[in-house]
C-alpha cells in the first residue's frame, strides 16, 4: 500500500518571514515556492534568493523514513504505442523493485510537454517518493521546485538537454541515424532525404546529425533541400514527403525520424502513385507495432523503449535510496530492423 504521508511542514523560517525579506505578499512567496508559473522573473529571483539564504526547506508530504512504496510516471499521452511500451518497461521495473506506480498524462493538456499548473502539488499529496517524466519538457521553476522539495526524479527521452546534475535515460539517437543512413547507401543510393521531427527537440536533432555523418563518411554531397522537418506527427510527414517528390531532382530514399511520420511519408507516396521500395526506399525510426502492420513492413531502426524506462525506474529507486548514479546520460543502443520497405536503387 502507498504511503499516506504527514503534513508538510517548514523547516527553519517560516514563509511569512521568506515572504518579508523579498519585499512580497506571502501568497507570492507561496507561489514560488510551489513552482506556479504566474509570477514575475523578477519576483520569482527575490524570493528564490531569500529562501536560499534563510535557509527555508519545506520537506515532502511522505514520510521519509518510511520505505518508499509509491512513484509517479508522467507521459505525454496514453493514446501512443510509444506509451504502452514505456509504461509495460516501468511496470515491470517497479514490481521487481516492489513499488507502486502512478501513471499521469498531464502532459498532452499543456502542449510542449509541460506540466499542469498544481500538478506538482498533486504529486506531494499522494505522498509519491519520485517521479519519472517520459518525452518532458520542464520549467526552470518546475526543476527548482523537484530539487528544493527534495524529490528524486528522471528524465526518460527528454525534449530538450535537461540542466547540469538531472539524470536522464534515452536511446543512441546519433547511432542510429547513421545506422539507417549506412543500410541505404549499401543499396547503392546517394539521393537521401531525411524528415526529422520538430528542430528543437533534442532526439530528432541527434538522428538528424546521424544522417549527415554517415553521408559525409561515404562522399556523398550533402543537399540542404533533402532536410525536411514534420514535427512529429503525420500530418506534418505527409506534407514534407509531397515537398521532396515536388523537387527537380526527388530523392530515391528517405529515412523519416519516426514510424509514425513514416506512416505519414507512405500515404503522400502512394497518393503519387509511387511505390514502395521500387520507386522509393524508406526507413523509420522506433520499432513501434506500427512498423509491423505497415504495407509493406517498415525497415526501422529500433530504440529499447521498455529497457529506456525500466533502467530509469531503476536509477530512481537508486536515487531515492540516497545514491547518485556515475553519470547524468545513460544511452541504451539501437539497431537497424530490416523489413521490407528498402531496396536497391530504382532504374530511371
Amino acid at each position: 500500500m502507498a504511503p499516506t504521508g504527514s503534513v508538510s511542514t517548514a523547516v527553519g523560517p517560516t514563509l511569512a518571514v521568506v515572504a518579508r525579506a523579498a519585499g512580497v505578499s506571502v501568497p507570492t512567496a507561496s507561489k514560488v515556492v510551489n513552482g506556479r508559473e504566474d509570477v514575475a522573473p523578477e519576483t520569482r529571483r527575490r524570493v528564490t534568493e531569500a529562501l536560499d539564504r534563510l535557509g527555508y526547506v519545506r520537506r515532502p508530504r511522505f514520510e521519509v523514513t518510511k520505505p518508499p512504496g509509491l512513484v509517479d510516471l508522467v507521459v505525454h499521452s496514453l493514446e501512443s504505442s510509444w506509451s504502452g511500451a514505456v509504461l509495460h518497461g516501468v511496470e515491470g521495473a517497479a514490481h521487481d523493485a516492489g513499488l507502486e506506480a502512478v501513471v499521469s498524462a498531464g502532459l498532452t493538456r499543456t502542449g510542449g510537454g509541460r506540466p499542469e499548473r498544481g500538478w506538482l502539488d498533486k504529486l506531494t499529496a499522494r505522498g509519491s517518493a519520485g517521479v519519472l517524466f517520459n518525452l518532458a519538457e520542464l520549467t526552470p521553476s518546475q526543476y527548482a521546485w523537484l530539487e528544493r522539495h527534495r524529490i528524486p526524479f528522471v528524465m526518460i527521452d527528454p525534449v530538450l538537454e535537461p540542466p547540469p546534475g538531472v539524470v536522464s535515460v534515452g536511446a543512441a539517437n546519433w547511432q542510429g541515424g547513421v545506422l539507417a543512413t549506412e543500410h541505404l547507401l549499401s543499396l547503392g543510393h546517394e539521393r537521401i532525404a531525411v524528415i526529422g521531427g520538430h528542430r528543437r527537440r533534442m532526439c530528432g536533432n541527434a538522428r538528424i546529425a546521424g544522417y549527415r555523418s554517415a553521408l559525409a563518411s561515404a562522399g556523398v554531397r550533402h543537399r540542404p533541400e533533402y532536410v525536411r522537418h514534420g514535427g512529429f506527427s503525420e500530418t506534418g510527414a505527409h506534407r514534407r514527403m509531397r515537398e521532396l517528390l515536388d523537387l527537380t531532382e526527388p530523392p530515391t530514399a528517405v529515412f523519416v525520424c519516426s514510424d509514425k511520420m513514416a506512416l505519414g511519408a507512405y500515404q503522400a507516396l502512394s497518393e503519387s502513385k509511387l511505390r514502395v521500395p521500387d520507386d522509393i526506399s524508406v526507413v523509420g525510426f522506433d520499432d513501434l507495432p506500427e512498423s509491423r502492420w505497415a504495407t509493406p513492413a517498415l525497415t526501422t531502426v529500433r530504440q529499447p523503449l521498455s529497457e529506456m524506462a525500466a533502467t530509469a525506474l531503476r536509477l530512481l529507486v537508486r536515487m531515492m535510496a540516497g545514491d547518485q548514479p556515475e553519470g547524468t546520460r545513460t544511452e541504451l543502443s539501437t539497431r537497424l530492423v530490416e523489413r521490407a520497405s528498402t531496396g536497391p536503387v530504382p532504374r530511371a
